[in-house]
Order: structure tokens, then C-alpha cells, then sequence
């Protein structure tokens, strides 16, 4: 068991993630057109800097280390994949409605009763997570009143009727 520190302040966050990808321009049609992301800079063929709501960036991606290269195979350590918060069930069923009209597979998608949750790839094999949580006064909990996550099939046809 690792040493007992004192735990990670609470207002700490992850506030923004780097990709490795292959290529600029298709990582961008994804994140931007596809999902919706506002560009915020480029730095020509190399990186790109793409935000929600004015931020001045969530997602890194760059061809540095990667320019043509492959994902990762099985079984190799990496990231596995990228969480993406939606504020609300409706922002959430917006983003599956832009995955269907570009034809983007889902790998999964799941009912957490903490959160509601898409997990699918980005053109480079990227694991993506696109998600909501339930306020936390919903969340389900055990006897004890520790967290009670589960899985369960998320009814697609009922968050696209949101």
C-alpha cells in the first residue's frame, strides 16, 4: 500500500489533456467537427489547442512524437481514454446525435448511476468517454453511505428522446 499522505487538495482538477495523434487535420474534424470543440490554436501541421465555453484549452493534440504513426496495440500500457464531462443529460444526447449523423461506432455505453456515459474512439484509437453526472444528491449509495456505483446498458433510444 502506498505511504499515506495527506489526501489531494479538493478544488484540484485535471484541466487539460495532451493527444498524440498521426494526424492534425483528422483529429481536428473529429474533436471540432465531429464533437463540437472550438479551435483556439494551431501551430500549422504540428498542434492544435481546442476548447469548450472560452477556455484556452482541453485537449492538446500533436503530431510531435507521432506524425503517421499507429495506435498502440492491446495489451500495451497508455492511456485508456479521455473523459469528457456534458453539464447536462440534453448536452449529452446532443453529442450521441452528432456521433450518429457521422456515422461513429460506439464501443459501449453504460449507466453508472453516478453518471451516464459514451465510450467510443477517436480516429487515431484514442479512447474517448463522453458523460453526465447525475446531481450528487441521486447517486446511488450502499448501507453504509459510501458510493454504490454499477453498470448498466444505458437506453440510448430514451437519452436521444431527452
Amino acid at each position: 500500500m502506498p505511504a499515506q499522505n495527506p489526501p489531494i487538495a479538493a478544488g484540484a482538477r485535471i484541466g487539460h489533456v495532451h493527444l498524440k495523434v498521426a494526424d492534425l487535420q483528422r483529429a481536428l474534424d473529429f474533436y471540432v467537427g465531429v464533437l463540437g470543440f472550438q479551435l483556439t490554436q494551431q501551430y500549422g501541421a504540428q498542434a492544435a489547442f481546442v476548447s469548450a465555453g472560452g477556455y484556452h484549452h482541453h485537449l492538446g493534440l500533436n503530431t510531435w512524437e507521432s506524425l503517421g504513426g499507429s495506435p498502440p496495440p492491446p495489451g500495451h500500457t497508455g492511456l485508456y481514454h479521455t473523459a469528457i464531462l456534458y453539464p447536462t443529460r440534453a448536452t449529452l444526447a446532443d453529442a450521441l446525435r452528432r456521433l450518429i449523423a457521422a456515422e461513429i461506432p460506439l464501443d459501449g455505453a453504460s449507466d453508472h448511476g453516478v453518471s451516464e456515459a459514451l465510450y467510443l474512439r477517436d480516429p487515431d484509437g484514442n479512447g474517448v468517454e463522453l458523460y453526465w453526472d447525475r446531481p450528487e444528491a441521486q447517486w446511488p449509495r450502499d448501507a453504509q453511505g459510501g458510493l454504490a456505483m454499477t453498470t448498466a446498458r444505458l437506453d440510448l433510444n430514451n437519452l436521444l428522446a431527452e
